[in-house]
């Protein structure tokens, strides 16, 4: 990277050659006001806001002003900030841009976080000089996640920008008339992009604001706050949540170069008020000798679980993907590893561990999404991944405009320049290509689509091999359509410097992922910088799969054949995974079954002993994501009275069995420190984040903000005096606004603030320079660090083709980015935007069947039978059907395709 000296204000300093002016200067620390300009999205000019003035030379005394964002910061570009000329233009443009804005601070939900604000205090504008009418707009609805305000607006095209150009919406724009500039949508509904909730930080303004937050009485200063990770997906997308009065009020986004960046999806930034939810477990339960469950107390709940050990009953320990690595371990521990099982299906479980392995041998490294949006070209194998992991869409959106940027480049223009980018290369695309069992929302960015059943899919993928390396396997009895389609997508990943690989357990399908391993491991031998992605469907999937416990089969058969007498459930709803009939036969087998959940559910609802375990804002643990990288996420704010961390009541049971580690487990760190040395792959899980001792000048890093109001008036129905603040002994945060006020490790870093920058915007301060890592780096550890290498066998077990059984459909899974997830489900917003119960059949399938959309069908599969409503869609297979997945109850095609059977419903 070549260095060019530039001089602000008659200083020079050094900066990377080529980078406009407002980069340089916000990545030197310098505060120089800016609106449309962001970090993600680059320069278009629209604002004027960052002006400064530019010398010819250090004889030139008048200079010229010229706007910091559309300027290069060549060598010996000399500039001045302060020049007088510049701070009056800067406080010209603030005045005019503010001219129609209502002044609504004390009443707006974006006060106290405002980049206006802040740029209208570092600009000095003070006073409005107009009298005459201000303009005025009327606001839309725009769904449950986002309340409008368009009076605020100042045009700085952010959110158009946002939206349409970086991820992909087409129901949202800019509408103009004269002097009136509108931005929203044709008509008022929900926003359909799965990424609008990013408008509330976008926006610099308050037209865009959190509607779930609207809802409670809560300043953003009031608010504590702790760095986590998303549970929804197995991306594991860093964010912070936001507590008062013990609730969590919302999600912000929490930066990570390597991750998602300045974005989270919506099922991630919305999906965390189950944690709210009236379902929740709070207080242990008993079953009764006859009838339901009744609430006791911890003690009682606890002499159950004693009288049961002490009985001497073998137990079964069922662990969960949506639990820590170590809750999960503590389990384990507790029952030993001939008597834990994963909590997965047998065949889901295979799947993660065949990604696994893959992934550890290294056929290509694991790509992290910043990688995968860099990829010069793209090829999706059975993923529907805008649903199953819609960061990676987003960073595959990203990735087709590589290729146009470089043929930008030629043409000597920046990449920062995004106005003249976009025009230099019109609609052009790098290649995506996407073979998917039906229809996804990422098809309008694709060069080629191609739809079919899995086994299909397996033999595109290795027919793709075949075409990159004659030395894969080859397929036999192509069409010439596969053929055509496998040398079209073979030529576009050999023109690619960095091609990716994305696929992952979806579909159900082990050929499919050996395929995809077979196309990573043909590009690595061609010499290309290849990357694979594997889409892992839960928040841990590939912590517990790096775990040794077998599927849930297992601990079925332990128990019904009396290997086993009782059971141990962490957080896990086992109905959602296999059939129920299975589930049923397991929990009337055992003697006891003991659910430790914070959820009510179907398995909860059968246990006969419940401890209300803390969901993922009120404790900390370790997860996994699916590139491979262990993060650590830590307690927002303790859980209610009678609620503890999952991994908390197996220390107790521990205690209470008289294993040794409940005396030497005393905290968290323990517990992270024995599975570290349990395990060779999580060796480094304890350089995920610093441990509790950790201390920066002596002294704790507070959850709270310096500006924390209100710690007497909370409890003062109870006490006039103030509460001693909760001791937290397993981090090295405080529940308490006093503590060191500087910036702390990355992986520590509870908000983004600093002074004068209010907003999220104050990220800038905290990097090593605009739009790179943090300082002291990105937060995790990366676990799998393969090193590609030329040598590996192929994967050869290559399917035949698929054939239609008469009378028969294929029963897939389909994905739903609001819906299919279990725990966001339980979150209002996300329900009102997840769609009923459907099977969905092709078009011609249906029209043979009899029936239309919305006519009902019978569907026999899994041994039980079900009448759902149609949806007829063109982009599914002739016969193949589609359940969408975790949203038609006690349905589980389970995780590979089934079989089954269709008829038009009777009426009445």
């Amino acid at each position: 990277m070549r260095m060019a000296t530039i001089y602000i204000d008659n200083k020079p300093y050094e900066v990377k050659d080529g980078q406009n002016l407002l980069h340089a200067c916000l990545s030197l620390g310098f505060d120089l006001p800016y609106f449309c300009w962001h970090p993600a999205m680059h320069s278009v000019g629209a604002c004027r806001q960052c002006a400064v003035k530019q010398f010819k030379d250090e004889t030139d005394t008048r200079g010229k002003i010229v706007m910091a964002c559309m300027t290069p910061a060549s060598d010996g570009a000399r500039i001045s900030i302060d020049d007088p000329d510049a701070k009056a233009f800067r406080a010209n443009v603030i005045e005019w841009l503010m001219l129609s804005h209502p002044h609504d601070c004390p009443v707006c939900d974006e006060g106290g976080e405002c980049h206006l604000q802040d740029m209208t205090v570092m600009t000095g504008h003070s006073y409005r000089r107009t009298r005459f009418a201000k303009r005025t707009h009327r606001n839309q609805y725009l769904g449950p996640f986002l309340n409008h305000e368009m009076n605020r607006c100042i045009q700085c095209y952010r959110c158009v920008r946002f939206y349409r150009d970086y991820a992909g919406g087409r129901d949202f724009n800019v509408f103009a008339c004269h002097h009136a500039v509108y931005f929203g949508r044709h008509e008022d509904g929900p926003l359909e992009s799965e990424f609008s909730g990013n408008l509330v930080e976008v926006c610099p303004t308050g037209v865009f604001t959190d509607k779930t937050l609207k809802e409670h009485y809560a300043r953003k200063w009031d608010m504590q706050t702790a760095p986590s990770v998303c549970v929804h997906c197995g991306v594991g997308c860093n964010i912070i949540p936001a507590e008062r009065h013990g609730r969590l009020l919302r999600v912000r986004n929490r930066f990570h170069g390597q991750i998602n960046g300045y974005f989270l999806c919506d099922r991630g930034r919305y999906g965390c008020h189950f944690v709210n939810c009236n379902e929740r477990i709070r207080m242990p339960r008993m079953r009764r000798s006859r009838g339901g469950q009744y609430a006791v107390t911890a003690e009682e709940a606890l002499q159950g679980v004693a009288k049961l050990l002490h009985f001497g009953a073998r137990v079964v320990g069922i662990g969960s993907p949506r639990a820590s690595l170590e809750a999960n371990f503590a389990l384990r521990t507790l029952v030993g590893p001939e008597n834990y099982f994963s909590g997965l299906p047998g065949e889901e479980l295979r799947l993660i561990r065949r990604m696994a392995d893959i992934l550890l041998e290294g056929p290509a490294r694991s790509f992290s999404l910043s990688e995968a949006a860099y990829a010069d070209a793209a090829f999706v194998l059975g993923e529907d991944i805008t649903n199953c992991a819609p960061m990676l869409a987003l960073a595959l959106r990203q990735s087709v405009r590589q290729k146009p940027l470089a043929g930008a480049a030629k043409m000597h223009i920046p990449e920062w320049n995004d106005a003249a980018v976009r025009e230099a290369t019109q609609h052009e695309k790098g290649p995506l290509f996407l073979a998917t069992p039906y229809g996804t929302k990422l098809e309008d960015a694709a060069t080629r689509v191609w739809h079919a059943p899995p086994d299909d899919l397996a033999r595109l993928g290795f027919a793709v091999a075949h075409e990159l390396d004659p030395e894969a396997p080859s397929v036999e009895d192509m069409t010439e359509e596969l053929r055509a389609i496998a040398r079209a997508i073979a030529e576009g990943l050999a023109s690619a410097e960095r091609p990716v690989v994305v696929s992952g357990s979806g579909c159900g399908s082990g050929a499919v992922i050996e395929a995809a391993a077979n196309v990573s491991r043909a590009l690595g031998r061609s010499g290309k910088r290849a990357g694979l992605c594997f889409v892992m469907p839960e928040c841990n999937s590939l912590g517990v799969g790096l775990m040794e416990g077998g599927g849930l089969e297992g601990a079925c058969e332990a128990i019904c054949e009396g290997k086993a007498d009782a059971l141990i459930i962490l957080e896990n709803d086992i109905f959602r995974r296999i059939d129920p009939s299975s589930v049923e036969r397991l929990i009337s087998s055992a003697k006891e079954v003991i659910a430790i959940d914070h959820m009510r559910n179907d398995t909860t609802e059968k246990a006969g002993i419940v401890l209300p375990s803390a969901a993922f804002a009120e404790a900390g643990g370790t997860l996994v994501n699916s590139e491979g990288r262990a993060q650590r996420f830590f307690q927002v704010f303790p859980p209610g009275d009678g609620v503890v961390e999952g991994w908390r009541w197996l220390l107790r049971i521990l205690d209470i069995a008289g294993k040794a580690e409940a005396k030497e487990w005393a905290r968290l760190d323990d517990i992270t420190a024995a599975l570290s040395g349990a395990y060779p792959v999580f060796s480094r899980i304890r350089e995920a984040a610093p441990d509790a001792d950790f201390r920066v000048k002596g002294r704790k890093v507070p959850r709270q903000p310096h500006r924390y109001s209100g710690r007497t008036a909370l409890l003062a129905d109870v006490s006039v005096h103030e509460p001693k603040p909760p001791e937290d002994d397993d981090s090295p945060l405080s529940f308490s606004m006093e503590g060191y006020d500087g910036m702390p490790p990355s992986a520590l870093i509870p908000r983004y603030w600093a002074g004068g920058w209010n907003s999220v915007q104050a990220l800038n301060k905290f990097q090593q320079e605009v739009g790179g890592p943090l300082q002291g780096g990105d937060p995790g550890r990366r676990l799998i660090e393969a090193s590609p290498g030329l040598g590996g066998r192929y994967f050869d077990a290559v399917p035949g083709p698929s054939a239609r059984r008469e009378g028969e459909w294929l029963i897939i899974s389909l994905f739903h980015i609001f819906g299919s997830e279990e725990l966001s489900g339980r979150a209002q917003a996300i329900a009102e935007r997840a769609p009923a119960p459907y099977i969905a059949v092709h078009e011609n399938d249906a029209s043979a069947l009899g029936v239309k959309n919305g006519d009902m069908v019978d569907l026999s599969c899994c041994g039980s039978s079900y009448r759902l409503p149609v949806r007829v869609t063109g982009s599914l297979p002739e016969g193949v059907a589609g359940i969408p997945s975790g949203i038609v109850p006690r349905l589980n095609p389970g995780a590979s395709p089934v079989r089954g059977r269709l008829e038009k419903g009777e009426v009445g």
